[in-house]
């Protein structure tokens, strides 16, 4: 009798086998299971309630990437915390490939922006694909005389109390970019007053408690083609198709005064590469259908057709982009 047990260990078998041409059941099994990724559904976590923005453009994707792979897409909304709460969720996900993030701007701003946050902006994800994009706006009543920024900027130094600007939330890329032109113009009395949604503080303009609104096209599109609203400027580095003669920031002055609403899909850091890449090459091939930017564009954004390595290397720049705009303009953390 011996101390030692002779049963032959799992791994032996399997180099045996290996050594002998053939593939246990179980090898087998495991790569037929890899092969066949997704073999179950793919959530794309939207860190938002549903109906904004980042929910209508994850639903538009997950929808195209289900006709077109045959796999299972399902858009999971997990809002709150400023995004945070979702953003958290899918950094301490099993990294899979079974759980994405749908990511906004959010995910840059708020390393800033908050005492503590649930993520790791820098090591926590990898990029997959970025996917579309809205950039955003200033927009005066109809009535304004001011018909430029620089017209605009004049009324607001001539007149310092009585002219003040609606934002969405705090730290959301309307309420930065109207930081950013009180930093840039020197306009110190010009209020910024922050409400729930762009939906809100765009009626705060229409009813004329404020003088001017930052914001993004989609909600403010229809104002606009009703002659209520009049666009001053678009904060992109390219003229609107639907809106030939309001020109860009830079047109109007502003250097490197680029704002927008951007959706990007990222996936835990350590996800398969092989995994990602399928990601990838699925999503950009959706996104550049015709079908797709038609559908997107109708809804006020336009498909941003770049893969893994340009989608990290926007969200991770963003991050010290948007960290001195906020600590230029003194916004206390949250």
């Amino acid at each position: 009798m011996t101390d030692f047990d002779t049963t032959p260990s799992r791994r032996g078998l399997i180099k045996g086998a290996l050594a002998a041409g053939i593939a246990t059941p179980a090898l087998l099994s495991s790569r037929s299971a890899f092969a066949a990724y997704p073999d179950r559904p793919v959530h794309i976590v939207v860190a938002n309630t549903p109906g904004g923005p980042s929910d209508l453009i994850g639903r538009l994707v997950a929808a195209a990437l289900q006709q077109s792979t045959g796999k299972t897409f399902i858009i999971e909304n997990i809002g709150g915390a400023g995004s945070n709460l979702g953003m958290g969720h899918v950094a301490r996900s099993e990294p899979d490939g079974y759980t994405v993030l749908l990511a906004t701007n959010a995910y840059s701003i708020n390393p800033t922006l908050y005492t503590s946050i649930p993520y790791d902006p820098l090591k926590d994800f990898v990029g997959v694909s970025e996917l579309a994009t809205t950039p955003d706006i200033f927009v005066v009543r109809a009535d304004m005389p001011a018909k430029t920024m620089k017209e605009f900027v004049a009324l607001a130094r001539a007149n310092p109390e009585k002219f003040n600007v609606s934002t969405s939330p705090i730290g959301t890329s309307g309420h930065l970019q109207a930081e950013m032109l009180k930093i840039r113009e020197n306009l110190p009395k010009m209020e910024i007053v922050v409400y729930k949604g762009g939906g809100d503080s765009l009626q705060a303009l229409l009813a004329g408690t404020v003088q001017l609104n930052a914001g993004s096209i989609p909600p403010t599109m229809p104002h606009i083609q009703a002659g209520t609203v009049r666009c001053l400027s678009i904060l992109a580095d390219q003229r609107w198709p639907d809106m030939p003669d309001v020109p860009t920031m830079e047109e109007a002055g502003y250097k490197d005064f680029l704002f927008a609403v951007d959706a990007v899909l990222l996936a835990p850091a350590k996800t398969p590469p092989d995994v990602v890449k399928w990601l990838e090459q699925e999503t950009l091939k959706v996104l550049g259908t015709a079908e797709m930017k038609e559908k997107l564009y109708k809804a006020g954004f336009l498909v941003r057709l770049k893969g893994a390595d340009a989608a990290w290397t926007r969200v991770t720049s963003e991050v010290a982009k948007f960290r001195d705009i906020i600590n230029q303009a003194g916004i206390k953390k949250i």
